[in-house]
């Protein structure tokens, strides 16, 4: 079945792309950043070692996608997926209505959840470091925080 563009383009004698890239290669590389959080989280009490060096890793990845959301190409960018809560409301709205709109890149729900994983990401990072230093050493308290954020941001 053809949408109306592919036949518009068909009758213009040219031939749809067959696929659209959409995310460069660091955005890429980086929606796999989820494998190292799945080791951070499956190691956390077991293999301490492998659990901080991965933890590190998610975390520099985190900042390099903040950076890259402010630099990048265009979908990679903040200012073309992140949206007002009104916007994302509405969207939601549209979606149990079965009338959203079709997005190339995140629509305004995938916004916003990029935007959560990014902060409980970090959260869960900063949490974790704060532990390792003295203020924080063995306390339980941050413990069960770096614990629920890991958890909650779990899947």
């Amino acid at each position: 079945m053809s949408t109306s563009h592919e036949i518009a383009m068909a009758g213009a004698g040219r031939t749809p792309p067959a696929t659209v890239k959409v995310w460069d290669l660091f955005v890429r590389i980086f929606h796999w950043s989820v494998v190292l959080f799945a080791i951070a989280y499956v190691t956390g009490d077991e293999v301490q070692r492998v659990h901080i060096i991965a933890g590190y890793v998610v975390a520099a990845l985190v900042v390099l996608r903040i950076i890259w959301g402010f630099v990048g190409p265009r979908h990679a960018r903040f200012a073309d997926f992140v949206r007002t809560p009104r916007e994302v409301l509405a969207y939601f709205c549209d979606v149990l209505l079965l009338r959203a709109q079709r997005y190339i890149g995140h629509n305004p729900a995938g916004g916003l959840m990029v935007v959560t994983l990014l902060v409980m990401l970090a959260a869960t990072y900063v949490s974790g470091y704060l532990m390792m230093t003295d203020a924080y050493w063995g306390s339980k308290a941050m413990e069960e925080i770096h614990g629920a954020l890991a958890n909650a941001t779990a899947p």
